[in-house]
């Protein structure tokens, strides 16, 4: 999972590309030639990048081998992470003088920028999707093979018709009438958890609404115009009130992630806040009834649907420092636009990009068509490129969020928030 500028036009929630079979290709300059080859030598790319139940070891050496098998100088050796995660092991392998090649999942920010390659005078990296939203400074970093739509509201059809609810509330009002039709049929109107699904489930929810207040927010609150917690109050008190209705469980924080996920698609609950990647879990999911989707909701006179929260699926970035910048280049332009790449990486992980025909299930189908409707986009979290906030800050934002359901008042939350962002401004 991962997460424009709010102006994000619908079109480039997805893509303003044509795709190219690029197993060829590359830039080639005195700067960028292959340093440590050999003439008809064997290169070896090295690349760290996220492994999960979705993207398996398996899956990214099968990905990449037709990238080999067109390119027979070029070996991609594919790392899984040393540490918790790639955002751990890449500045545990920078410090040891041990960098791969190229990185997946992370996106620039203005300290990783200084140890990326900058992409910007190559025409195909400016066609991926967000990539000029997720610019800093103008300048194009992190480039990816789709989009991950955030602000997505599933629901359990079946649950919906036995509780007379005829359509999605497109309304905060709509949704809190909804949940206690939901409540009162018998079942637990939103499915939460722990883990970080509290707070980020939050941030998805709210973050068309939020856009349309504060259409700058992430920028604002960088320059000191704007606090996080503050203008998130109004938020956090409704969200407080479903925690003492029983919209969501009260004991939440003890459920994990993935058994969030997994109750929601046995029928214990009737809602489920996520991003667009659940759609790969559904499409696996062995269930009797039928699951839905719909926009998230907004306030009261705000547009309908509203800006979709978005970030940028599997992105890529490629070390500075590498000593076979040509090969590097090649594999992340041919990760980025070669069609058949581009469907294998988008369906894996339950990614969509505008322009690519690929097989849908009927519920991305149906994320597909939220995304195209959507009049513009918003980053989700922390954001990127010159909308983002300190890092870490996801972290600190669920932290103080799951502190609702242990006895802070919202207010007390919205003072922690802020405490932490001024802390690091």
């Amino acid at each position: 999972m991962r997460s424009p500028r709010p102006s994000l036009v619908p079109a480039a929630l997805g893509c303003l590309l044509l795709l190219t079979g690029c197993g060829g290709g590359g830039f080639s300059d005195s700067e960028g030639s292959q340093a440590g080859q050999s003439e008809g030598g064997q290169v070896t790319v090295r690349m760290l990048v996220n492994i999960t139940p979705n993207l398996t070891q398996a899956y990214w050496d099968g990905l990449v081998k037709p990238f080999e098998q067109a390119n027979p100088g070029i070996d991609v050796k594919v790392e899984a992470p040393t540490g918790k995660g790639v955002a751990d092991t890449l500045p545990q392998q920078l410090a040891a003088g041990n960098a791969p090649d190229v990185v997946e999942t992370l996106m620039a920010d203005e300290t990783l920028a200084k140890q990326m390659l900058d992409l910007s005078d190559q025409p195909w990296a400016k066609d991926t999707p967000l990539a000029q939203e997720a610019a800093l400074g103008g300048r194009i970093y992190t480039v990816g093979v789709g989009v991950q739509a955030q602000s997505l509201v599933f629901y359990n059809k079946s649950a919906f018709d036995k509780a007379g609810i005829d359509k999605p509330p497109a309304t905060f009002e709509e949704l809190e009438a909804a949940m206690g039709k939901l409540k009162a049929a018998g079942w637990l109107p939103l499915q939460t958890g722990g883990d970080f699904l509290t707070g980020l489930q939050l941030l998805q929810l709210t973050n068309p609404s939020r856009a349309q207040q504060y259409p700058t927010w992430h920028q604002d609150i960088k320059a000191g115009k704007l606090k996080a917690g503050e203008s998130m109050l109004p938020y956090l008190e409704r969200y407080q009130t479903w925690i003492d209705k029983g919209y969501v469980d009260k004991n939440a924080l003890g459920l994990k992630y993935a058994d969030a996920e997994t109750a929601f698609l046995s029928g214990k609950s009737a809602m489920y806040v996520m991003g667009s990647w659940f759609t790969a879990a559904e499409s696996k999911a062995e269930k009797d009834f039928e699951i839905g989707v719909f926009p998230a909701p907004v306030a009261k006179g705000q547009q309908y649907p509203g800006p979709q929260g978005a970030t940028m699926a599997a992105p890529y970035m490629i070390l500075k420092s590498t000593p076979n910048k040509d090969a590097a280049v090649k594999l992340v332009q041919w990760l980025v636009t070669d069609p058949e790449a581009v469907k294998s990486q988008l369906k894996q992980d339950g990614n969509f990009r505008t322009g690519v025909e690929r097989e849908f299930t009927p519920l991305e189908r149906q994320v597909q068509e939220i995304l195209d409707a959507a009049p513009s986009g918003v980053p989700q979290g922390e954001g990127y490129g010159d909308a983002t906030l300190p890092k870490g800050f996801g972290a600190a934002w669920n932290t103080e969020i799951q502190g609702l359901y242990v006895g802070k008042s919202p207010k007390e939350v919205a003072e922690g928030v802020d405490r932490w962002v001024d802390g690091r401004s």
